[in-house]
């Protein structure tokens, strides 16, 4: 018991010192309060990491830098959010990847269906490599990249009928984020397509207007979908990445050890969220069948990974060498 105690208080120490190193660099610095923003509310997995960002970053910059969190949509949509980062009226955000790709097109390669076998494996592409290689290509066009959280594996839900195939898809109006990879991957899949804003979407689900959406099982919940589809299918289609980013304008302005103790928060709440997306889900999908939505657990997978077989011949060479250099780290 003695040496548990003391190596607890040798790493209570440590860690204590740790923060205080950082703060000892912040003893000149001017205040600063950064704007991050995200469309989603503060039960959803984007809000949790972002006050968790907040509180690291807080933490060991000793207050000099604060972070001011803006959820729901409250300064406009993801696109909006990434155009205000590049002028700097917004400093930075959680965004889901499919908007982001509308900048850079090569951050698209992450949205092909089926891509990922497993969040493992996306981990391991996103947090080496070829994921900082996307994220330095940010700064092309004045954003700065920082980490990935995550949006997650997407699944289908719909108000009209359950869904074990693509032939049961045909003709369901499916909302999809504003991004040509997914629109184009479930008009594959035999639905018709309905590129449009988050925002946008709970709107048209609830006035039905559209029939059913794709997101992971944290969305559905947080947003209590269950209102509007009566139906879930487990189909796990898409690995959907997230990005801690900001503008240039914002980071440009921040000195080198705030910089720093910025990115290694992101990182640090990026896998924060990870963990409890991965935590949470059960209770989730336990929760969405107790409010009446009926979920498929095990959809015709082969079915739906052989429909969208014309989109990596439609895409494949687009993203230069980067699916094939993702299929090699999976396999790896």
């Amino acid at each position: 018991m003695k040496n548990f105690t003391l190596s607890t208080l040798t790493l209570a120490v440590s860690l204590a010192a740790v923060v205080n190193a950082h703060a000892n660099d912040f003893d000149d610095m001017d205040p600063v309060t950064l704007r991050l923003a995200h469309v989603v509310n503060e039960q959803d997995g984007f809000h949790m990491a972002a006050t968790k960002f907040e509180e690291l970053v807080e933490e060991r910059t000793d207050g000099k830098v604060d972070i001011e969190i803006y959820p729901n949509a409250s300064l406009g949509d993801e696109r909006t959010l990434l155009e205000g980062m590049q002028i700097g009226t917004v400093d930075m955000g959680v965004i889901t990847n499919g908007p982001v790709a509308n900048f850079v097109e090569e951050m698209a390669v992450f949205e092909l269906p089926f891509l990922f076998p497993s969040p493992e494996a996306a981990y391991r592409v996103l947090d080496g490599e070829i994921g900082q290689e996307l994220l330095d290509k940010l700064g092309d066009v004045n954003l700065k990249g920082l980490a990935y959280a995550e949006r997650g594996f997407r699944n289908l839900t719909n108000s009209e009928r359950a869904v074990n195939t693509p032939d049961d898809m045909q003709g369901l109006r499916i909302r999809v984020m504003e991004n040509p990879v997914y629109t184009d991957t479930f008009r594959a899949l035999g639905a018709n397509a309905v590129p449009m804003a988050w925002t946008e979407a709970l709107t048209a689900m609830q006035q039905g207007t559209i029939d059913g959406q794709e997101n992971p099982v944290n969305v559905i919940h947080s947003f209590n979908l269950e209102e509007t589809q009566n139906y879930m299918t487990l189909s796990r289609h898409t690995y959907a990445p997230a990005i801690f980013v900001m503008g240039l304008p914002a980071w440009n302005q921040l000195p080198e050890a705030a910089q720093t103790v910025l990115a290694d928060a992101a990182q640090e709440a990026a896998e924060y969220e990870r963990q409890l997306n991965a935590d949470m889900e059960a209770e989730q999908l336990a929760s969405l069948k107790e409010s009446g939505m009926q979920i498929n657990e095990s959809p015709d997978i082969e079915a739906f990974q052989s429909a969208v077989e014309p989109i990596y011949e439609q895409y494949g060479e687009r993203f230069g060498d980067y699916l094939p250099r993702i299929r090699e780290a999976i396999a790896e």
